[in-house]
């Protein structure tokens, strides 16, 4: 009946607002900090070192301290401006 055509139709139409894609300022940090010189030279003795192990079908060597080098290195420069960045 009346009732029935009264909530059929739509009284109030909601929309999400458009968000702007969220960027992690954490993320966007480290690209930037991978780019330094030294973190670049970090990362090549990374790699030779991954190339190395790689390339041997039987060896111990692991090449963590290299990395752990490369993560100290890029975390150090991003916390010189991440907490400015956070809101």
């Amino acid at each position: 009946m009346f009732f029935d055509k009264f909530f059929t139709k739509r009284l109030f139409t909601v929309r999400a607002q458009e968000e702007e894609e969220m960027v992690d300022p954490q993320q966007a940090l480290r690209e930037q900090c991978r780019g330094t010189k030294h973190c670049q030279d970090l990362a090549e003795k990374y790699q030779a070192c991954n190339d190395r192990v790689n390339s041997r079908s039987q060896t111990a060597e692991t090449c963590v301290e290299e990395l752990f080098d490369l993560l100290h290195a890029v975390d150090h420069c991003v916390t010189k401006d991440l907490f400015k960045r956070l809101k």
